[in-house]
Order: structure tokens, then sequence, then C-alpha cells
């Protein structure tokens, strides 16, 4: 077996796992949540909406590859233009909810690199949803 093959098997591993954690809960294509606080917003976002969040990435090695609290600045994107498993995550919170999230390496980056994150790599992030437009 080769090092990517290893590594996507131990991503897929790795979600499989969290999939079984107490408190985890299940989206569409796989896409594993765990409730940090409960916000109390009465909407939630739609794919055309423009949401502000704070968030964290990392991958399962704990690498962090993308922090918005570390720059103290929340970050405005419009949902249809994030990566697959981020928007159905933010399909589903609503203003306040922070959520511990999990991302199958399919609804992330797939089997291509960006940047410092590896092909086949399970997204891991804290996301705090703020406000939606």
């Amino acid at each position: 077996m080769n090092k990517k093959e290893a590594y996507r098997l131990q991503n897929e591993s790795f979600i499989a796992r969290m999939a079984e954690q107490e408190g985890v809960h299940e989206l569409e294509g796989g896409v594993l949540y765990k409730i940090i606080n409960a916000g109390s917003g009465a909407v939630m976002a739609g794919p055309r909406s423009i949401v502000t969040v704070h968030y964290t990435g990392t991958l399962i090695s704990g690498k962090v590859f993308d922090d918005s609290r570390m720059r103290q600045c929340p970050e405005a994107f419009r949902v249809n233009e994030l990566i697959e498993g981020f928007q159905t995550v933010l399909c589903h919170m609503r203003v306040g909810d922070r959520w511990q999230v999990f991302i199958p390496w399919q609804k992330g980056y797939g089997r291509k690199a960006a940047g410092d994150i590896s092909g086949c790599s399970v997204l891991i992030f804290d996301i705090e949803l703020i406000g939606i437009a």
C-alpha cells in the first residue's frame, strides 16, 4: 500500500470512529457534527445566503490550516461558494450555534491537495455562526 492510500484509509477510519462518539450527529453525505453551543436564531442559511462565521480548521493530526479567530476577524462567505461539506453544515446551523464539524474528504477537497491540505483529508472545523444576510 502506498502512502496516499494509507493516508486515505487513516482519514476514513477517523470519520468512522467519530460517527460512533456520543453526542455526534450525522448530516447528508456523512458530514458529522457535535454541538458546542446551541444558538437561538430563528432562521437557517440557504445556499445563496451570505454568512458571517468564526472558524478554526484542522486536520486529524491537529495541524491548524486556517483560523479566523487567530486573525481576530470573522469571515463572510456566500454559502454556495464553499466546499460541499461546509455548505451542508451552514444550511443546518442557526445564528449563535457553535459546532465541531467533521467533513469527510469526499465532501471537502476530494483527492486534490489544497495548500497545506493533502488530498483525502478529513477537515475538522470549530464553526460559530455569527450572522446570516
